[in-house]
């Protein structure tokens, strides 16, 4: 038996066959919308997803607010370490009776902030941002709980400690408008 020689291959040019591109792309699932609204040109980028997804759309000026934040996080975790008595003098408007051993812990936790706030500074990966920015939130809402406590108990007002407060309520609002900025979805283009 003689083995027929097979007729001669014919290759299709699905490059050229729209019909067979289109059956394609629909057996890959590219080409059509996916649940978010993205339009896929290939499998490739369906699997990665589209890098413009995860860049971080920063609002105007956090950068600049978490410098601030560092440096003054820093800077007074320094002067409750090094000066305790004259920080709460300063603050309270009194001397202090107790040891200055909880002012200089305070200084310790707020040199630990100032840590994640330089940390925070340098990254660009949106949750550690966000945590930092919470972080910080949760500090001066806080601080703004036991400083009033704290006068209310003392039965006094100064000054200092109205400018404390205010402070700590422009820094809460400021650094919570950040976090919700940071954390909305950004609008499709």
């Amino acid at each position: 038996m003689a083995a027929k020689p097979h007729p001669p291959l014919m290759k299709k040019h699905s490059q050229t066959d729209l019909v067979s591109r289109l059956k394609t792309r629909k057996i890959l699932g590219v080409g059509g919308e996916d649940d978010d609204g993205e339009v896929h040109r290939s499998k490739i980028s369906q699997m990665l997803g589209n890098e413009i997804k995860f860049a971080v759309r920063e609002p105007v000026g956090l950068r600049l607010w978490i410098l601030f934040s560092a440096v003054v996080f820093t800077v007074m975790a320094l002067m409750a370490l090094a000066f305790p008595n004259q920080l709460y003098e300063v603050v309270f408007d009194q001397e202090q009776t107790a040891t200055s051993v909880s002012i200089r812990l305070y200084g310790g936790a707020i040199l630990s902030l100032s840590l994640i706030m330089w940390n925070g500074l340098y990254t660009a990966e949106k949750v550690i941002i966000q945590w930092t920015l919470l972080s910080e939130a949760c500090y001066f809402a806080i601080q703004f709980l036991v400083t009033s406590v704290t006068l209310v108990e003392l039965d006094s007002l100064p000054n200092a400690a109205i400018l404390l407060l205010l402070s700590r309520i422009f820094f809460l609002t400021v650094t919570l408008s950040y976090y919700y900025h940071l954390g909305r979805r950004p609008k499709k283009i």
